[in-house]
């Protein structure tokens, strides 16, 4: 069983490309949706719009799969932050000094639940899925082989076909296809300061849900006699870390904008 982990963004969007025309082995692509509620709504209109119809034509099966809790029921990560029982937090919050907590947002609505797919479909530790994850030779950093349940045995397409992210994008335009837009949920803290300042000018209703996501979370903390968090690296709340003016020429935006792990932003 050979999968591709599908973020929905361009490198796992090149994938999905690369493998309609043959040039890689991968003819199932996962897409582990964390929420209506929580996806970038682009992210979701390229998948439904452009990737589906896509792989369909191609003849490549893409799946679309949630967290589903043991009892039957969905979860989205947007509801598990906001369940007045939630005692941590899923997400990397920024701490007062700018450094990103611990988080389990990624092993529980990504890698848990393609892994749940992949058991469901035989994958079992003497017989491991080969699962892709479309990390491209620019952000090699990101690879860490080690991280794979006993189920999976993972390979980085991209990195053995010597690729970055400028020819991820050139293979999906040669396609006929748009380039997606970076994929992430539009409130994670790995956000770039650029996507945020993107995000309070030209998306004001999802940064009005961030605000308020933000002040929930404190809420919850303070309740519990804890130091506030953020969902940015400046030790504030957002909308002064990320104010609704024009950041001026020469801002430098030092953020990297990535999760580490590869299953996300990708």
């Amino acid at each position: 069983m050979k999968v591709i982990s599908y973020g929905g963004g361009v490198q796992s969007t090149a994938l999905l490309v690369l493998a309609a025309q043959g040039e890689i082995d991968y003819p199932t692509f996962l897409f582990a949706n964390v929420g209506d509620d929580s996806e970038h709504p682009a992210t979701l209109a390229y998948v439904k719009e452009v990737a589906v119809p896509y792989a369909t034509r191609a003849g490549i099966d893409l799946h679309q799969l949630k967290r589903v809790r043991r009892d039957g029921s969905s979860e989205t990560l947007m509801q598990r932050l906001n369940r007045p029982d939630t005692r941590s937090i899923p997400i990397p919050v920024r701490m007062a000094n700018g450094a990103p907590g611990r988080r389990s947002c990624t092993a529980d609505f990504k890698i848990r639940v393609v892994g749940r797919w992949l058991r469901e479909h035989g994958a079992v530790a003497a017989h491991p899925a080969t699962v892709g994850i479309g990390i491209s030779l620019d952000e090699i950093h990101r690879a860490n082989r080690r991280r794979r349940e006993a189920h999976e045995a993972i390979e980085y397409p991209l990195l053995d076909l010597g690729l970055r992210r400028d020819d991820c994008e050139r293979i999906i335009t040669e396609a006929g296809l748009p380039v997606p837009p970076k994929s992430s949920c539009f409130f994670c803290p790995f956000r770039t300061v650029d996507a945020w300042r993107h995000q309070r000018r030209h998306e004001p209703e999802l940064f009005a849900q961030s605000v308020r996501l933000e002040e929930t979370i404190n809420r919850r903390r303070a309740a519990l006699g804890r130091d506030a968090v953020y969902l940015t690296r400046y030790g504030v709340p957002l909308t002064q870390a990320i104010p609704d003016e024009d950041p001026g020429v020469g801002a430098v935006d030092e953020d990297e904008g990535a999760c580490d792990s590869g299953w996300c932003m990708t």
